[in-house]
């Protein structure tokens, strides 16, 4: 078998390991990637949490903070099993998103399925645009005198 090698993807990793944050804690997590976008009555967020459990992620609101937590915990190995290569990040995972008030916190759904998180938040009745019908005022009366 035929293996090439990159030096410089090797100096990349280990610079990181040396001068990197390190492991997310409970005190100091690391940052999660995500993307958010629009999609018709509600704004969708998607985090990637490749390796994470469902029973591993904790989503809270309080007043509009959304507040995402995840950790990644090692894998169990056996008592004879040497770890020749680790580069996948372990510890905790968080991101705080500050949610308009236009956004219906109370009904926000999460499904967790291949890695990603996603959230759903449904635009408030509130703030959707709604059409205000005119109507007409009394007739008028013709003063005669």
């Amino acid at each position: 078998m035929l293996m090439r090698t990159d030096p410089f993807r090797e100096l990349d990793r280990l610079t990181q390991q040396l001068m990197g944050p390190g492991p997310g804690t409970w005190s100091r997590p690391s940052a999660m990637p995500m993307d958010a976008y629009r999609e018709g009555d509600r704004y969708v967020v998607a985090f990637d949490l490749p390796g994470v459990t469902a029973d591993a992620i904790d989503i809270d609101v309080e007043r509009n903070m959304l507040t995402v937590r995840a950790e990644r915990r090692p894998a169990v190995k056996a008592d004879d099993v040497q770890m020749e290569l680790s580069e996948r990040p372990l510890g905790v995972f968080s991101r705080q998103i500050v949610l308009a008030d236009t956004l219906d916190t109370e009904h926000i759904d999460a499904d967790y399925d291949a890695g990603v998180l996603t959230l759903r938040i449904p635009i408030a009745e509130r703030a959707k645009p709604r059409k205000i019908a005119v109507g007409a005022g009394p007739g008028r009366e013709e003063i005669t005198g």
